[in-house]
């Protein structure tokens, strides 16, 4: 395997020789992926990135370049309901979903089909709501991929508030109103104020304005608040997680990177996860590390990234 040559890229450029399309669900349902600076050459494995909720694959493009820099063939798609994938709910700016099995048969699908059509070892990252369902596809069976990587992942709400109080609120408010209608105004979470969202993400204000540059370029990747649903729905798929024996009998390498400081996901939920986890690897930062470890201040996403590719070598080795 012959690593290629790449001149580096900023956040705002799909690289030359990547193909954008689409690969459609059981259903018919359109989602939207990037296969990243695809070339002949051979890859010394292939990487599948999930992003998280609201999230779309242009906020990754360094990240997704990196990993192609080091001789992986690289795969991004984005979820149903967000970003350029199909949006299936009335109001086409709330993140809704009738049921979290809706994603994980996508990603039983897409794995498929990709895991056919690209060279191993097969390697899938999930970012935040992503490594949820990554995490959770694997616990049920639907992937079998080589090795994992689960960026902040979403295994509970950085909340005081409990997660059984958590449950009934939101299944109260799914029936006193629409179950489709928006659970907060603005930002990533209830309470939260949209000119501080960046506090929540990263510490780099440039990568941060990548984001909203990609949103006036296209339009079609906004997304706002989570549904009443969504939340319900994310109460009971922890609770499928948190099952007695659930995640004990995986023996796939897994590598969860998470920040004690993380105020969206739970740490403490991580941290138990990967207590769980017969095949885990933790790695945990503190203040210096936000919501999304991938899109962080150079200092720290430089660790995060030679903690990935350490595992990779060691976990994911060229066959």
């Amino acid at each position: 395997m012959v690593k290629a040559v790449w001149q580096a890229i900023d956040g705002r450029t799909i690289a030359p020789g990547s193909i954008e399309a689409v690969w459609h669900a059981a259903d018919g349902t359109a989602i939207r992926r990037v296969i990243w600076r695809r070339t002949d050459e051979a890859a010394r494995g292939s990487i599948l990135f999930l992003p998280g909720r609201g999230d779309f694959y242009e906020k990754y493009v360094e990240t997704l370049d990196y990993w192609a820099s080091q001789g992986w063939h690289v795969t991004a798609a984005d979820w149903r309901g967000q970003a350029g994938s199909g949006r299936t709910t009335a109001d086409p700016l709330v993140g809704d979903i009738a049921d979290f099995a809706d994603w994980i048969d996508d990603l039983a699908g897409l794995w498929q089909a990709w895991r056919a059509a690209t060279p191993g070892p097969h390697v899938v990252v999930g970012h935040s709501m992503g490594g949820h369902l990554v995490l959770r596809a694997l616990a049920e069976r639907r992937i079998d991929p080589d090795a994992v990587v689960l960026s902040a992942p979403m295994l509970g709400f950085a909340t005081p508030i409990p997660r059984a109080l958590q449950r009934v609120y939101a299944r109260v408010m799914n029936r006193l109103g629409d179950p489709g209608r928006p659970a907060w105004k603005h930002s990533e979470k209830p309470g939260a104020r949209e000119a501080a969202r960046a506090n929540l993400l990263t510490h780099d204000l440039r990568r941060y304005a990548d984001e909203q540059w990609w949103q006036v370029e296209r339009p079609f990747l906004k997304l706002g608040p989570a549904s009443w649903r969504w939340l319900l729905r994310a109460s009971q798929s922890f609770d499928r997680l948190d099952a007695a024996g659930r995640l004990e009998t995986l023996q796939t390498p897994i590598l969860l990177l998470g920040t004690r400081a993380d105020k969206l996901v739970s740490w403490p939920a991580i941290a138990r996860a990967a207590a769980r986890l017969p095949r885990a690897h933790l790695a945990a930062w503190g203040s210096e590390g936000r919501h999304e470890l991938l899109r962080e201040a150079d200092a720290v996403r430089d660790q995060v990234l030679a903690t990935i590719d350490e595992f990779l070598e060691r976990e994911a080795p060229i066959r």
